[in-house]
């Protein structure tokens, strides 16, 4: 009864449409933006600020300003002038969805035009010109075209030039310097203090290895802090630059205590990875930790379309062979998108004696391990030509999910192996991961994680990992094929990093990363029981009662 309804109201709406006026047809195109905004389910972004000292009361305000102009930078690099598509006039459903794509190209729907009069996105987002090719761009010899941290520019004649963050963004980072040192002077751990003075001073040099080997060396702090030029995601033409972005973070001192034991086992998984000895005779940091956090604040790039649930920081490959990388869980933002999305997911497409399998503590270790992950296998290629992230260009930040995924799967399962898990039923971890991947791959095409889920669920679906009922349209993990696949497409991934075959990514992107139709059915089945695909938040001081 309820197909049929719709079908009539559907069609009164197509005979209104084309008897009316051009304004109706604008409130038309409004409902659909309704319905794609509504899709993000509100979420505050709250903790318990009475573990924190006055001081660090006093910092929170000075932080949020710091993160609202990696806000506005991120902007500038994600579309341009962003004051161009807020009018005055504008409904608030797409003035919210707006914001969630920071721009008018809907990120989760393959960077698809929702706003009348844009074409399609240009690969390179604002940090190339929109015009440029890949041919142009690798011909001009220029030294610091591939930085991170410069914009690419057409001057007089179509002439190339880069120009460096601190300089294209002076404004905003200058600012920002200052912000910080304002809050270093009130931080009462030295580590924290040393910290924000040299990420100062790295705002304003566009050098961020001190700083990131300092942030790697604060331990006692509660209050935490991101900032900067950090990710690669939002540069689709090469995947060289970085995008700005900030996080606030309030430790669970709870339980980040729980997590201390694994980092001791770095060294020990990377000896163990399932692959040939030349991928993993790199050895990780010995100084990587593992915390647990409620974040208070986004901004930037981490908080496009879909939200970031952990991190892995820093990116740069020298900091993480002598140093290692920190794990962040962000835990409210976690069980935000498990209870609001993978658990209605999971009652709709798991097999319903598996249902039982999904749980948050399962959910949680995949996604820390997933971290984890990052921090295993090769930060250079093999024969030491250049590091994996120059080699496999483009491809590198779809392999390099699809190998933190399916790598922090076999870390969970290698650790139980060892007994370092407790009393673990492991089914649970691959039920709640095959859940997670419906959740994931509706970040669509456009996104590294979305083309890794993709590359992921056609390799399960080929190795009989899973199997689906066609008479109940649910899905059910077998366990052994599903520790062959895990097994076997671990050691894969790991050989293209290593050897930096940027032709075998490629390929494999291209045949596997996209969504085919009988999957397209099944998202359908979950946007049409009206499962949120993601968060929204509701953050800021006005939030947290400061």
């Amino acid at each position: 009864m309820r197909n049929i309804l719709m079908i009539i109201i559907v069609a009164a709406l197509a005979f209104s449409c084309n008897s009316t006026s051009n304004n109706d047809s604008k409130m038309e195109v409004n409902k659909v933006i309704k319905q794609k905004a509504d899709e993000f389910v509100s979420f505050k972004l709250t903790t318990d600020l009475t573990v924190l000292t006055e001081k660090e009361k006093q910092m929170l305000p000075i932080l949020l300003d710091a993160a609202k102009l990696m806000e506005e930078i991120y902007w500038m690099e994600a579309y341009g002038n962003r004051d161009e598509l807020f009018s005055d006039g504008l409904d608030k459903y797409t003035e919210k969805f707006l914001k969630i794509n920071y721009g008018p190209w809907e990120r989760l729907n393959n960077n698809e035009p929702f706003i009348d009069g844009f074409k399609t996105k240009p690969v390179g987002a604002n940090f190339y010109p929109a015009n440029i090719t890949k041919e142009e761009f690798e011909k001009w010899n220029d030294n610091t075209k591939n930085s991170q941290y410069t914009l690419i520019r057409k001057g007089e004649g179509g002439i190339l030039k880069s120009i460096p963050f601190h300089i294209a963004f002076e404004t905003q980072v200058k600012k920002a310097a200052d912000l910080l040192l304002k809050a270093a002077a009130l931080a009462e751990d030295s580590g924290l203090q040393n910290y924000l003075e040299k990420r100062a001073d790295a705002l304003l040099t566009d050098e961020y290895y001190e700083s990131d080997v300092a942030w790697m060396e604060m331990k006692n702090n509660t209050i935490d802090f991101i900032i900067g030029p950090i990710e690669n995601y939002e540069d689709q033409l090469f995947g060289y630059k970085a995008a700005h972005e900030s996080f606030i973070l309030i430790k669970d001192k709870s339980w980040s205590e729980k997590l201390v034991k694994y980092a001791a086992l770095l060294p020990g998984l990377q000896k163990a990875l399932p692959c040939d000895q030349k991928y993993k005779n790199e050895t990780p940091g010995v100084d990587s930790d593992m915390n647990v956090y409620d974040a208070i604040y986004y901004a930037g790039d981490c908080n496009a379309g879909s939200k970031t649930i952990a991190i892995n920081l820093p990116n740069d490959e020298r900091v993480r062979e002598t140093k290692g990388s920190r794990k962040l869980q962000l835990k409210n933002s976690m069980q935000a998108k498990f209870d609001k999305i993978l658990i209605p997911i999971s009652e709709l497409l798991i097999a319903k004696d598996q249902q039982k399998h999904v749980k948050f503590e399962a959910f949680f270790e995949n996604t820390m391990f997933h971290e984890v992950a990052h921090g295993l296998g090769m930060g250079n290629t093999v024969n030491k030509s250049s590091t994996v992230r120059e080699a496999l260009k483009n491809t590198y930040t779809s392999m390099e999910e699809g190998k933190a995924d399916i790598l922090g799967l076999w870390c969970v399962y290698q650790l139980n192996e060892m007994g370092e898990m407790g009393e673990k039923d492991m089914m649970d971890n691959f039920v709640t991961f095959m859940a997670g991947i419906f959740r994931s791959v509706r970040f669509g095409a456009a996104s590294a994680h979305g083309k890794a889920n993709m590359m992921r669920f056609y390799y399960f679906q080929k190795t009989g990992a899973f199997t689906r009922d066609d008479v109940t349209g649910t899905y059910r993990v077998n366990f052994e094929k599903m520790k062959v696949a895990m097994l076997n497409l671990s050691a894969d991934i790991l050989k293209i990093q290593g050897d930096g075959d940027y032709e075998t990514a490629k390929k494999l992107i291209e045949e596997k990363g996209f969504i085919r139709k009988a999957l397209q059915k099944d998202l359908d089945r979950i946007s049409n029981a009206g499962i949120p695909r993601d968060i929204f938040f509701e953050q800021g001081a006005e939030v947290l009662g400061l």
